[in-house]
């Protein structure tokens, strides 16, 4: 298993309860091929250009360990998930 840390951007308009229902789903389906070490909710930040019509989205940051064939189902989730308007997953380094 390989070490991945995975960024997503949530819509500002999603209310508190709703990022940790995101928080959840993904957490779930990480653990289903993975083991999640951390989650880091950095808070609501200014973008550095607008992206979907938001000057700002909430960031939350997921570190875990995981088969790559987990990052596609991931990554295909978060394009699915209407309120995630930008994501990044990078392999880290042993």
């Amino acid at each position: 298993m390989n070490k991945y840390e995975s960024v997503i951007i949530i819509s500002p308009t999603v209310a508190e309860e709703g990022v940790k229902a995101l928080e959840q789903k993904f957490t779930d389906l990480i653990n289903t091929d993975g083991k999640l070490e951390k989650i880091d909710e950095l808070g609501k930040r200014k973008l550095a250009y607008e992206v979907k019509k938001n000057k700002e989205g909430i960031y939350v940051v997921f570190n875990f360990e995981a088969n790559p064939t987990l990052i596609t189902e991931l990554e295909r989730n978060y394009r699915i998930t209407d309120e995630i308007i930008k994501f990044i997953t990078v392999k880290l380094e042993d």
